[in-house]
């Protein structure tokens, strides 16, 4: 009798941390997508794309070239956002480089290189972007 129930106890234990184990990958897959649907401070984007990795950059263009746009970001720094010929530039529908202009309200979502620059997949410009203050 003894015996069954160290063995029931220890069949009770693993049985307990594999559930544990499979509900924390799914808590931890949960909470990785969530970042898409809705950032920090109430931050929401639409857009397409594949967005793995993406870094939102949220602020005004202070400054452009045919290449990139520097966003002053609601922390007073500025980031760098690199534009390639790929680049998707939703306005209500989609848009274009010359879309982008100085003093202009966008979200940049693209990749963090070395440098602290962003390589741009995707940027909303105008009411695109919702953040709560």
């Amino acid at each position: 009798m003894k015996k069954n129930s160290i063995v029931i106890t220890v069949v009770v234990a693993l049985i307990v941390a594999v559930a544990a184990f499979y509900g924390g990958m799914q808590y931890q897959q949960r909470q990785r997508f969530a970042g898409f649907r809705g950032g920090q401070n109430g931050q929401q984007f639409q857009g397409r794309g594949n967005f793995q990795g993406a870094r939102p950059v949220n602020g005004e263009i202070i400054s452009q070239d045919d290449k990139s746009i520097t966003v002053k970001m609601q922390d007073g720094s500025s980031k760098i956002v690199i534009l390639l010929d790929q680049t998707i530039i939703n306005k209500a529908s989609e848009g274009s480089k010359s879309d982008l202009k100085t003093g202009e309200k966008v979200a940049a979502f693209g990749t963090e290189n070395s440098d602290g620059s962003i390589t741009a997949q995707n940027i909303s410009i105008g009411g695109m972007l919702r953040v709560r203050q």
